[in-house]
């Protein structure tokens, strides 16, 4: 799969191809999602379909989330981390197709997020 572009250079269209590579998008698909759930994009897997022409992004990805001891002490710390995960992941779906989008130049349907697991982020070490 790749996608064609094509950018006119000084308001002039020059003849032939761009093309991305898959590998290239899932890169920027990988990094977009770590960035919005603050996890390693190593960690983010991602899947293309098409959808009547337009690709269509999956992605299944971990969460980062505040120890819930501190959360049981104070429940404000949900919010320091952006809210609940339903309300993250719903927040960075927008942000992932449009960072997507605007780093790739693709034209996006969707994008589908699954979390498939929760790493705690600000724990301390215990001597």
């Amino acid at each position: 799969m790749s996608v064609t572009a094509g950018a006119p250079i000084r308001g002039v269209a020059m003849a032939g191809h761009t093309r991305i590579s898959t590998q290239a998008l899932t890169s920027v698909a990988r990094a977009a999602t770590g960035e919005a759930f603050g996890v390693p994009p190593h960690d983010v897997r991602v899947e293309w379909t098409d959808d009547d022409g337009l690709l269509a992004l999956s992605l299944v990805t971990p969460v980062t989330i505040p120890p819930l001891t501190q959360v049981l002490r104070d429940p404000a710390r949900v919010e320091g981390f952006g809210g609940s995960i339903w309300e993250r992941a719903l927040a960075a779906r927008s942000r992932i197709l449009q960072r997507v989008i605007e780093l790739s130049g693709a034209q996006l349907s969707r994008v589908d997020i699954r979390i498939s697991g929760a790493a705690v982020h600000g724990r301390r070490r215990v001597r």
